[in-house]
């Protein structure tokens, strides 16, 4: 029934002003050179898309489809079988279908001209064993815009990932920042890791100049292919969402000088008119994973090019749904949301919406490190890094992991006196950190605080301090400025971007010193029980000075 409905809606939609017809085989590449050849069968029931409507293979993996003047084609790779990749480890799912090539005057080069629709369009995919626990790492903002912060990239992100077992990666949007010649450098780079790499579309991939939204991502088409997509993995189901929409040259702005006319976070009718067909194709059990660049909503505040403007449409597609996963960038912040029906979205369970740190961290700001790379703490005092997805039977969580850093750091203990207060204007009389470091008079002890930042908390986060050995207290959350990122930024004014400044953070957790502590040397002791249940332990020694 589904085959029929997308060939009967392919019929309706060629009256409209469908242009062409595209079709191919799908088939069982044994010896991988990218053509059928004698004993490679054609696999059936595989779904082949333009991003507008689907079709799927026949019984000898025959497909066709309606297509417009312009398309993108793509396979939809299914469980048990993997695409080819090019040598910088990019799949190559599609074909372009452009026969005039993108227009003239977009700041880099998008697509060459491709003539008119070949005869046959055949997608090979070779079969893979694929198990039901597997990881993906997953990275957001990696965005150098330099080639020195390419070298960030490769030697504090990438060098570390090298044998990983992963199975594939994803980057969730703003790949660079604006300089897309930077493109071929940093595919090859992020290829040394070994595995398929998918991409989602940013704010920072957009081709400035380019008259609409139409032609707004050519460049990003000639290197990954369609800006929205989904493909499978041992029965999990994983969309990349376009949710960038570029205003136009100049109109929004007109006095910027990049002519970049703005853009706002929104899906738009058409690419939501597609998913709710791709939609029909998933069980409702089968984990529906959604990769984008705007976060749904975030901490930092609703704005047009902020918050993803039709989220509650999102919503109403996936309502009923109770194994969903999304996750984000844009921000550079770490954050966890979930919606239920006060956000619009009806389902037994709720929307759990992530937030990924940002591989750039502070958009590769701050002093250097000890191998010359920027701190980069985020603004909500993340350190940089990424996360790897677990999908375990089809359930699926996510883990922080800082780059550079082991696995298990996960926190940074602080305390806070009232008198340090975030304020700037004494910072010049102390050392860096002296101000939050684990030494204090006993004068300060009954307006002090123990501040715990876990990084990739959120509102469902637990964290207890047990002190001096007494017993565990729970600790509050609050929304606050994490005292190491502000201080390093504000010290550190000419080595970070200009728009870069500390802001409350959502995973911050304070308790207060008891008043009655005594002058000495104690343990603090940190228990977080974070958004999956996990448990990460911390440990700080606090000095205590007579008055």
């Amino acid at each position: 029934m589904l085959r029929w409905f997308a060939l009967t809606a392919s019929a309706l939609i060629s009256l409209s002003g469908y242009a062409d017809t595209a079709r191919g085989t799908v088939f069982d590449d044994r010896n991988g050179n990218g053509l059928q050849d004698e004993g490679e069968p054609g696999i059936s029931g595989v779904r082949v898309s333009d991003g507008n409507l689907f079709t799927e293979s026949d019984a000898e993996g025959a497909w066709q489809l309606e297509i417009a003047d312009e398309a993108v084609i793509f396979v939809v790779k299914p469980t048990g079988y993997r695409t080819r990749v090019a040598p910088n480890q990019i799949p190559q799912f599609y074909y372009i279908h452009q026969p005039n090539g993108s227009p003239d005057g977009l700041r880099y080069p998008g697509i060459e001209p491709t003539g008119p629709l070949p005869e046959v369009i055949d997608f090979p995919l070779t079969r893979q064993e694929e198990p039901a626990v597997f990881d993906a790492i997953l990275f957001a903002d990696t965005q150098p815009q330099t080639d020195a912060e390419v070298d960030y990239i490769r030697d504090g992100v990438v060098a570390e990932l090298i044998g990983t077992e992963a199975r594939f990666g994803m980057t969730m949007g703003d790949i660079l920042f604006d300089d897309l010649s930077l493109f071929p450098r940093l595919l090859d780079i992020i290829g040394q890791i070994g595995i398929p790499w998918y991409n989602v579309p940013g704010n920072h991939e957009l081709n400035h100049f380019a008259d609409s939204d139409q032609y707004s991502l050519e460049t990003f088409k000639r290197f990954f292919g369609p800006p929205y997509y989904t493909f499978e993995y041992a029965g999990a189901h994983f969309f990349v969402l376009d949710n960038i929409e570029y205003q136009g040259n100049g109109e929004s702005d007109p006095g910027d000088v990049r002519g970049s006319g703005g853009y706002i976070a929104k899906f738009g009718k058409a690419q939501l008119a597609w998913l709710k067909k791709a939609l029909t194709y998933v069980p409702d059990d089968a984990l529906v994973f959604i990769a984008m660049h705007a976060p749904l909503e975030t901490y930092v505040g609703e704005a047009p090019g902020i918050t993803t403007a039709d989220r509650k449409e999102l919503f109403k597609l996936l309502a009923g749904r109770d194994n969903l996963y999304s996750v984000a960038g844009h921000t550079h912040t770490t954050e966890h949301l979930y919606f239920d029906t006060d956000d619009g979205f009806r389902g037994p369970k709720p929307f759990h919406h992530h937030v990924l740190t940002a591989v750039s961290g502070s958009w590769w700001s701050g002093p250097f490190d000890d191998e010359g790379i920027p701190t980069s703490w985020q603004r909500d005092g993340t350190p940089r890094g990424y996360h790897v997805l677990t999908v375990d039977s089809g359930e699926a969580s996510v883990r922080y992991k800082a780059a550079g850093k082991s696995a298990d750091y996960q926190m940074r203990i602080m305390y806070d006196v009232h008198y340090q207060a975030l304020n700037a204007n004494g910072l010049r009389d102390y050392r860096q950190g002296e101000l939050f470091n684990g030494r204090m008079n006993a004068s300060h002890v009954p307006a002090a605080s123990v501040l715990v930042n876990v990084f990739d908390g959120g509102p469902n986060t637990r964290v207890f301090a047990s002190i001096a050995g007494l017993p565990e207290q729970a600790m509050r959350q609050v929304e606050r400025k994490d005292l190491l990122v502000n201080e390093l930024l504000l010290r550190n004014a000419d080595s970070k971007k200009s728009w870069v400044n500390a802001m409350p953070s959502s995973h911050l957790f304070e308790l207060d010193l008891p008043d009655d502590l005594p002058v000495g040397v104690h343990t603090i002791s940190i228990r977080a029980v974070d958004e999956f249940g996990r448990t990460h332990h911390g440990h700080s020694v606090l000095e205590i000075e007579g008055r």
